[in-house]
């Protein structure tokens, strides 16, 4: 099954197992999957400081690099790359992030959570 075809299975509806396995399928198809999980966490952090980027040049009055505007990508990309990583990571890992955040949101709702100001 192609990419494109693998990729209109997913749907609004689609869980995020469904997701999870999608990426790992597509990711063993682009060759990425063979990554360690170390080259897996240097690409985390470089699309996490690409997001920050985007973050920056579009939320903000920072000022950036104006000849460099064209090689930002938008907010909502960089989003979906991080995301993308940090599910290959998982895959690496055998976590099925599901149950993963169910597990710490449970953790987190039995913490008492106050703000210092």
């Amino acid at each position: 099954m192609s990419q494109i075809e693998l990729l209109e299975k997913l749907t609004q509806k689609s869980s995020l197992t469904d997701v999870q396995n999608y990426i790992k399928t597509v990711l063993d198809i682009r060759g990425f999957s063979k990554e360690s999980i170390q080259e897996s966490m240097l690409i985390l952090l470089e699309e996490t400081g690409e997001l920050a980027k985007a973050v920056r040049k579009t939320q903000t009055k920072m000022s950036v690099d104006a000849d460099k505007m064209q090689n930002y990508d938008t907010v909502e990309s960089e989003v979906a790359d991080v995301f993308i990583v940090l599910l290959a990571i998982c895959n690496k890992l055998n976590i099925n992030l599901f149950d993963a955040l169910k597990d710490k949101e449970q953790q987190n709702c039995n913490r008492n959570w106050t703000l210092d100001r």
